[in-house]
C-alpha cells in the first residue's frame, strides 16, 4: 500500500517530531516520590501514534495564520487528553490491552493504580497547558480553547462514547446507533481539533461550519478504517492486537455493513470531508491529504 503523498508525509514527521520535543519539555520530572508517576506519563506520550489530532490542530491554525509555537501548545494539550483515554482504555477493567504501539501498556510497565494516576495527571497537564498565556495572549481564546476541549472530552463527547460502547457490547445495534458511538467515541476529539485551530486563528463560531462538516466526515471514515484494519489489519504494523472488536461482542461498521460496503463508504465520507474545504486553496492541501490518508493507511 503506498504511503502518504509527499507533503503529509513532511507533515505527519514535523508534528511527531514537535510533539515529542513538547511533550518532553513540559511534562513534570519530578525528583522526588513522585518520579515515577512522571516516567509513566512520559512512557504514555512520548514516542508513537500518527499524532493525527495534533496534525489536524495545527494544520488548520496555519490556515489562519497562527504562530507555530502557539498552536503546538494546544495540540499538546489535545494529544495529552487523547493518550490519556488509551492509558485508561489499555487498563485490565476496560480492554485490557498488553501493547500500545509498539511497547507494553502503561499499566503492564508500572501497574495498575500508577497507569490509573498517569491517566489523571495527562488530563490535568492538557488543561494547564490551554489555561497558560504562552497559548494565547488573549483570555478569551484560552477560555474557548478550555471549553472545546472539555467538551469533546466529556459524557457529551469521547467519554459518553466509551460508555455507549461498553453498553452496546453483545448487543445488536443499528447503523444509526454505531454511528452516534463512534461519532462521540471518536470524532468528537477529531472535530475538536479542528475547532481549536480555528479558535487560535480568531474564525467567529459561525465561520466554522465548513471546518466541523470537514471533521465530522473525516471523524467517522477514520473510524470505520480502523475497524477495517482491526479486521483484516497486520498486528505487526499496527502495534497492538486486532481482531478484539469481535471477541468482545462490540459491533462495528464492517461487522453491519461488511469489508467492502464500508470500505465504499469510508471513501465516499473522504471525498465529501474534502469537497468542505472547496472555498480554500492550497493553504488546505495537508487537510486534504490527511483526509484521503485516513482511509488509505495500513496501521
Amino acid at each position: 500500500m503506498a504511503g502518504p503523498d509527499p507533503l503529509l508525509a513532511e507533515s505527519l514527521q514535523a508534528i511527531a517530531r514537535d510533539i515529542d520535543s513538547m511533550f518532553d519539555a513540559l511534562l513534570p520530572a519530578a525528583a522526588d516520590n513522585r518520579s515515577v508517576l512522571d516516567q509513566a506519563m512520559r512512557h504514555a506520550a512520548i514516542g508513537g501514534g500518527k499524532r493525527l489530532r495534533p496534525l489536524l490542530l495545527t494544520a488548520t491554525a496555519a490556515m489562519f495564520g497562527v504562530d507555530r509555537s502557539q498552536a503546538l501548545r494546544a495540540a499538546t494539550a489535545m494529544e495529552a487528553v487523547h493518550v490519556y483515554s488509551l492509558v485508561h482504555d489499555d487498563l485490565p477493567c476496560m480492554d485490557d490491552d498488553d501493547l500500545r504501539h509498539g511497547k507494553p501498556t502503561v499499566h503492564k510497565t508500572f501497574g495498575e493504580a500508577i497507569a490509573v494516576l498517569a491517566g489523571d495527571a495527562l488530563q490535568a497537564f492538557a488543561f494547564e497547558v490551554l489555561a497558560d498565556p504562552a497559548t494565547s495572549g488573549d483570555p478569551f481564546v484560552r477560555a474557548e480553547l478550555v471549553q472545546v476541549l472539555a467538551s469533546a472530552a466529556g459524557a457529551g463527547g469521547m467519554v459518553g462514547g466509551q460508555m455507549l460502547d461498553i453498553a452496546g457490547e453483545g448487543q445488536a445495534l443499528t447503523l444509526p446507533e454505531i454511528t452516534r458511538l463512534q461519532q462521540l467515541k471518536t470524532g468528537a476529539l477529531l472535530g475538536a481539533a479542528v475547532e481549536m485551530g480555528a479558535v487560535l486563528g480568531k474564525v467567529p463560531a459561525e465561520g466554522r461550519t465548513h471546518l466541523r462538516g470537514y471533521a465530522r466526515d473525516i471523524g467517522l471514515a477514520f473510524q470505520i478504517a480502523d475497524d477495517l484494519l482491526d479486521h483484516e489489519g497486520d498486528a505487526s504494523k499496527a502495534g497492538k492486537a486486532l481482531r478484539k472488536d469481535a471477541e468482545a461482542g462490540k459491533q462495528t461498521f464492517v461487522g453491519l455493513l461488511g469489508a467492502e460496503r464500508a470500505r465504499e463508504q469510508a471513501q465516499i465520507l473522504v471525498e465529501q470531508a474534502i469537497a468542505h474545504l472547496a472555498a480554500h486553496g492550497q493553504e488546505a492541501d495537508v487537510l486534504r491529504a490527511l483526509a484521503r490518508f485516513v482511509v488509505e493507511r495500513d496501521h
